[in-house]
């Protein structure tokens, strides 16, 4: 039996309606502060927020960035408990999905959190409103799809196979389609963990809804927009991510200006919560977004590392050592920063970065 969830975490179910009628499910939970915008988890494969605080997979999820950020997720159309309405899966429909998520929130801005598929629409949204994103967080995500990656012809029959496997054995009982992905998606997942995972893939969708967004994820290409992304950007991405490479990962980062790019050490496609991989997932998230929106605003991605570090306690070489720059560069960016900070000093730094929300675990 699934831990019961602090009532926080079962949040109200609400609906966002699209033009054409359809329904889409979103809730929000979590403990963030009231002039902090709230982390969009941008909808992704095979979701059900009516399940996520019981589930092994996303409960811990909810519960560790909860502590610090009020999260908003939802399903997208004919996932979930959001209704379908014919339209095909793709990025103008997630796009669509997500703009109505949002406004329905009643939130001027928010901080958009993408995992693997969800990169997309996190990153068509940022840039097609750029005033209303404060944050941008990617993990296991790519620029492009599979088919435009010039794939192999081995490749592009196994992906075709595993569309037509999805297609055809997906709703049969005691399938072990789900288990072929799970497999893949989380190499190093506890039993639990696996069977949340088999158990969400059944209950989101049917087979034929599973294997058209499998098919949409190839031919995804978001490499136009990515130039026009101006927010703050953290990229993230499992060093052994057998679903997607880490190259991919790194052309992401390298294509959006100032963005910023760790390695998370994990064979895992998404962090799960049990391996150290989670934990510094989590934390990073939550330092990277829980700081005075309005004031950080005033800082660049770098003066907010060397700001978010030294509000850590750590002296400058281990600032330089951490971000890889040279100590004296470290030294004239920090006295340059507490003239914008308005103090005479490090320790009156420190305070005010603490103020504003910088070096929270």
């Amino acid at each position: 039996m699934p831990r019961a969830s602090p009532p926080s975490l079962h949040g109200e179910l609400r609906f966002a309606q699209l033009a054409s009628g359809a329904r889409i499910a979103w809730a929000a939970s979590g403990q963030g502060a009231a002039h902090e915008p709230p982390l969009v988890r941008v909808a992704h494969w095979m979701t059900h927020v009516e399940h996520d605080a019981s589930s092994p997979l996303w409960h811990p999820w909810l519960e560790r960035l909860g502590r610090s950020l009020r999260l908003i997720r939802y399903d997208e159309r004919g996932c979930g408990s959001s209704s379908a309405d014919g339209t095909p899966p793709g990025l103008p429909a997630a796009l669509e999905e997500l703009e109505a998520v949002v406004d329905a929130s009643g939130h001027e801005r928010v901080a958009l959190l993408g995992l693997s598929g969800a990169c997309g629409p996190a990153v068509a949204y940022a840039a097609k409103h750029p005033q209303r994103v404060t944050h941008l967080v990617l993990h296991g995500g790519y620029t492009h799809g599979l088919r435009l990656r010039s794939p192999s012809r081995e490749a592009l029959a196994f992906h075709d196979a595993q569309v037509q496997l999805m297609a055809l054995g997906w709703g049969r009982p005691d399938s072990a389609v789900q288990q072929f992905f799970t497999a893949s998606m989380l190499p190093d997942a506890t039993p639990a963990q696996a069977a949340a995972l088999n158990a969400q893939q059944r209950l989101s969708c049917s087979g034929e809804r599973a294997a058209a967004i499998l098919s949409a994820r190839a031919d995804l290409d978001i490499r136009p927009l990515l130039p026009q992304i101006t927010c703050p950007t953290l990229v993230l991405h499992s060093e052994g991510d057998a679903v997607v490479p880490l190259e991919q990962g790194r052309m992401l980062a390298s294509a959006i200006a100032g963005a910023r790019f760790e390695t998370l050490h994990s064979r895992n496609h998404i962090p799960l919560a049990g391996e150290p991989a989670f934990d510094r997932f989590c934390e990073a998230v939550t330092r990277f977004i829980s700081v005075d929106a309005p004031e950080a605003a005033r800082f660049t991605p770098r003066e907010r590392e060397l700001l978010d570090a030294m509000a850590r306690g750590l002296d400058n070489l281990q600032i330089a050592a951490h971000l890889g720059l040279a100590d004296k560069t470290v030294r004239n960016t920090l006295s340059l920063l507490y003239g914008k900070l308005g103090v005479e000093g490090r320790p009156q730094a420190i305070v005010r970065a603490r103020e504003m929300g910088f070096g929270r675990v």
